[in-house]
This record gives structure tokens, C-alpha cells and sequence, in this order.
């Protein structure tokens, strides 16, 4: 490949996994370049209705926030359902997204598909006069769609998750910290690596030898 350079790079689009939602639902593309304060202002401000005012101020731009959505209309209805989907680097910011807005917007039901998507990769040749032929290289990124909804979604398809659940593993991790762990050590307690004895500083190594025991006067003990 060192006769060539990448020309351009073509990401396939992936269909909505999500059949039946209403047609003004939010779709928000998230890349890799993306801020997630823009993400986050776009998505709050059609699932919260109190942050309608100060959204109206500053709208985030679609280069900025990567929201492929129209800008909404004032007074529009707040939406039931919000879409975040990701591919490649992006995932964990569609994944941190979602996670906040579950603990902004309370009740929401979650579904998680996971997905791969296709990118094609045109290479061209550095010296078109060497008969070389362009290549096409195709590459298969994961894609993950996550669906928020404030109504109920079917609880028997795979990565469905119920309202609060998240509340449960924050509280777990949160009593691990304060119980030291699962080894039940105290708080801010850290065990010495080694057998221990090793050492033969002061206060250290071998007890002092203790008091003649009794009955027993002057001469040498032998222990």
C-alpha cells in the first residue's frame, strides 16, 4: 500500500432498527468529533420541557453538536422517544449521552441494538502513469442504536432495560467504595504486600524475649 493514498472514506448508512416509532422522533447522529453538551442540549430539549427556554438562546449547530436532526419549532410538543446512534469511536458518547439523560428525564425505558455497519475506503495510486487500478477496501464497524421512551417498550426483546435499573448498580458501586470493597476491609485500610516479618528494623522481626519464668533465678535460658 505504499504506492497508494487514501482518496476518500464512505460510510454506508444503517436503517433504524427501531420499527413503528413516530415521525418526530429525534434521530441523533453522534461522531466521534461531536460535544456532548450540544448533544445533550439538543436531546433535553425535546424530552424537558424546562429547558426549552434556554435552548431557544443557544442552539447547538449540526457541524458542532453532529445532530442530524431539524431545528425544532417553538412550542413544538415534547417528544415520547429519543434515538441516539454512534459507530466506530463514537459509541461511548452515544453511550455517556444516554446515560445522562436517564438521569435527567426519569422513567425512561431503554432499548440497545448492536449493529455493523459498512465502510468503504477508496484508495488511489500515488503514479496514475504506473498502470495501477484504484482499490475499494470495505470495512465492517460496530454501530450501536440506542432507543429512550417514556412509554413502555417490550421487555422480552434483547438489550430492553427498565427504568431505575441504573439507580440499583450506581447504589452497588457506591457501597463497595464505602465497604472497602469486596473483601470487606475497612474503609481507607490497605494490606501489606508480603508474608510480613520480613524485616529486622526497630520493632520488627523477633519478639523480645520475654521474663524468666517463675521460680527461676540468674543463669541463661535456652529457648
Amino acid at each position: 500500500m505504499e504506492n497508494y493514498s487514501k482518496a476518500r472514506t464512505v460510510e454506508q448508512p444503517c436503517a433504524c432498527p427501531f420499527p413503528g416509532l413516530a415521525a418526530d422522533t429525534p434521530e441523533i447522529h453522534v461522531k466521534d468529533g461531536s460535544k456532548i453538551r450540544n448533544l445533550l442540549r439538543y436531546a433535553l430539549s425535546r424530552m424537558e420541557a424546562k429547558t426549552r427556554a434556554a435552548d431557544e438562546e443557544v442552539r447547538p449547530q449540526p457541524e458542532e453538536g453532529g445532530v442530524e436532526a431539524p431545528q425544532e419549532a417553538p412550542g413544538r410538543p415534547l417528544c415520547r422517544q429519543v434515538v441516539f446512534t454512534a459507530s466506530g469511536k463514537g459509541v461511548s458518547k452515544a453511550i455517556t449521552c444516554a446515560e445522562i439523560v436517564k438521569r435527567r428525564v426519569k422513567g425512561l425505558h431503554q432499548l440497545t441494538k448492536l449493529l455493523y455497519g459498512t465502510v468503504e475506503e477508496v484508495w488511489e495510486p500515488l503514479e496514475p502513469a504506473a498502470g495501477l487500478d484504484s482499490l475499494t477496501v470495505s470495512r465492517n464497524l460496530p454501530v450501536i442504536w440506542i432507543l429512550l421512551s417514556r412509554e413502555p417498550l417490550d421487555s422480552n426483546q434483547p438489550g430492553y432495560q427498565a427504568p431505575g435499573r441504573y439507580d440499583a448498580l450506581w447504589t452497588q458501586a457506591a457501597n463497595r467504595e464505602e465497604g472497602g470493597g469486596f473483601s470487606g476491609q475497612r474503609p481507607g485500610h490497605r494490606r501489606k504486600r508480603g508474608g510480613g516479618g520480613g524485616g529486622r528494623g526497630k520493632g520488627s522481626g523477633r519478639q523480645s524475649d520475654p521474663a524468666p519464668a517463675a521460680g527461676l533465678t540468674g543463669g541463661s535460658q535456652t529457648w
